[in-house]
């Protein structure tokens, strides 16, 4: 693997990300490569949703979304393994900005999670098999148990 394994996980699923960071870390080792961990936030601000929320919402969940990442990533290894991941907060469509930062950080492999149980034996959801078709690298896809 070249500079990176990239990570992509959702901190609004809970501990549902676990085992895929967990997997991400142990693929990460096996080369000695840097680990990043990315979670993106959707983009109110152009859409009529933004009028919605107050001044400052956005800067709020990122802070909200770096605490829950940081504290998702902690759980999954530990403080040791943690303080050597680089976490990421992008904002935009999920997929892209996963497959921005492959791009941006020479990812040798993502590592996304399959988490719809009662689809998982007929489709991916929608990011992961969008970042599965236009990946330039390789995708490994976890599967829940």
């Amino acid at each position: 693997m070249s500079n990176s394994v990239l990570c992509a996980v959702d901190v609004s699923n809970g501990d549902d990300d676990l085992p895929v960071i967990r997997r991400a870390a142990q693929l990460a080792a096996l080369d000695g490569a840097q680990l990043d961990v990315i979670a993106v936030l959707p983009d109110f601000g152009m859409s009529s949703v933004s009028s919605f929320f107050g001044k400052g919402h956005h800067e709020k969940m990122e802070v909200e979304a770096k605490t829950h990442l940081n504290a998702l990533v902690t759980k999954a290894l530990d403080a040791d393994q943690n303080a050597k991941v680089r976490h990421v907060i992008a904002t935009g469509r999920a997929y892209e900005e996963v497959l921005k930062l492959a791009k941006k950080t020479n990812a040798a492999l993502i590592v996304v999670g399959a988490h719809k149980a009662e689809l998982s034996d007929y489709l991916l959801g929608p990011n992961a098999s969008r970042v599965v078709r236009h990946a330039k690298c390789s995708v490994y896809v976890v599967r829940s148990s």
